[in-house]
């Protein structure tokens, strides 16, 4: 039987177990600039098979909340070089999770204080997070406006520029695109954000369009085998429904079988909450088989709410690799206590976003 702690293979990533650090933001990186602290943190998890980086914004008008890093800018990535060296000295793989938030945003986030973009001008019924006076505070997002058509080329372009500038400056293993929990590409998704009525709106092959563009995009620029792309089919997360989800992500991932990704990330249920929701069933066995029968080879991963034994569960029914999140901030050897069956730290929620070395390097490891 498969076990957790095998090794195995996610396109071109040679991965030590299947156990994955999920992407989590932490809101450490003023002016979108990861700290030095920040090579510790992701070193000290380093024997995860994989570590997801948080998501981290292609670009300025990608910024949706405070002090979350960047791609963009040469600072960053210089900043990145020192996390990828020191996640490699411990021999460990890392992807960089790439971000557009879309409407996501808040006017003071954005360049010039202009409005945040999204495929139809409608305000996310979320907020958003802002330092004032030093501290974390929730604020409701901005009014979004709609991108115009001759905009989208640009979007893509610049998914492109940062995964390329990701592998080949930073020097990251590959990248994540994010196309999940309500942000830009799951926006122009599902069509309770996507009211378009151009070629990137209505049907389901046009509101596929961007994500799959900058997919293509990406797969030209670094490789299917350093991509990788995660995906919410029913988060309610930030605002986001579609009508009909089972038959939209079919034709996605069906669409994605032939660019030879490393991996497709897929969260169950809500992002951080329920892994059923009774309003909307989804049907995840059919959503992999269609992607197989597509001829899909990535990996499987799976992830929300997983523990030792669901994960387990989960890789013997199929699943190649599990997402692990919130375990990861309190247990940077969240392997390694897995394996031997340890008592996991409690994490502190009150230092999850924003700080310093508390509750982000400080965690006690095992004897």
């Amino acid at each position: 039987m498969p076990s957790l702690f095998d090794t195995t293979q996610a396109g071109d990533l040679e991965l030590a177990n299947r156990i994955v650090m999920a992407p989590l933001t932490r809101n450490r990186s003023p002016n979108a600039v990861p700290p030095d602290i920040a090579a510790t943190y992701y070193s000290q998890r380093a024997s995860a098979g994989l570590l997801i980086t948080e998501a981290t914004a292609i670009s300025h008008q990608g910024q949706g909340y405070a002090d979350v890093p960047g791609l963009y800018g040469t600072e960053q990535l210089d900043a990145w070089k020192k996390v990828t060296h020191a996640v490699h000295e411990a021999n460990g793989k890392i992807v960089v999770q790439l971000w557009h938030v879309g409407r996501v945003s808040h006017h003071e986030l954005q360049p010039g204080y202009g409005q945040p973009v999204a495929p139809s001008a409608i305000t996310a019924k979320t907020k958003t997070v802002l330092i004032r006076d030093g501290v974390p505070v929730f604020v409701e997002t901005s009014e979004p406006r709609a991108l115009a058509l001759e905009e989208l080329p640009g979007i893509v372009h610049t998914y492109q520029a940062a995964a390329r500038n990701a592998v080949e400056t930073a020097g990251f293993d590959g990248v994540e695109i994010h196309g999940a929990n309500g942000y830009l590409l799951d926006q122009f998704l599902k069509d309770g954000s996507n009211k378009r009525t151009d070629d990137y709106g209505g049907s389901i092959k046009n509101r596929a369009r961007l994500m799959l563009e900058v997919t293509r995009a990406i797969t030209d620029a670094i490789g299917g085998g350093r991509t990788g792309i995660r995906l919410s089919p029913v988060t309610p997360a930030n605002d986001v429904i579609d009508s009909n989800p089972q038959p939209l992500f079919e034709y996605v991932v069906r669409q994605l079988a032939p660019l030879n990704l490393a991996y497709i990330h897929i969260i169950e249920g809500a992002t951080g909450g329920p892994r059923e929701l009774p309003d909307r069933p989804f049907d995840y066995a059919a959503l992999k088989a269609a992607y197989r029968s597509a001829g899909g080879k990535g990996a499987w991963m799976v992830n929300n709410g997983y523990d030792k034994s669901l994960a387990e569960k989960a890789v013997a029914d199929g699943a190649d690799l599990v997402a692990f999140g919130v375990p990861f901030i309190a247990n940077p050897d969240l392997v390694e206590r897995l394996r031997s069956n340890a008592a996991l730290n409690k994490p502190d929620k009150t230092t999850f976003y924003g700080g310093g070395a508390e509750g982000y390097i400080d965690y006690p490891t095992l004897d």
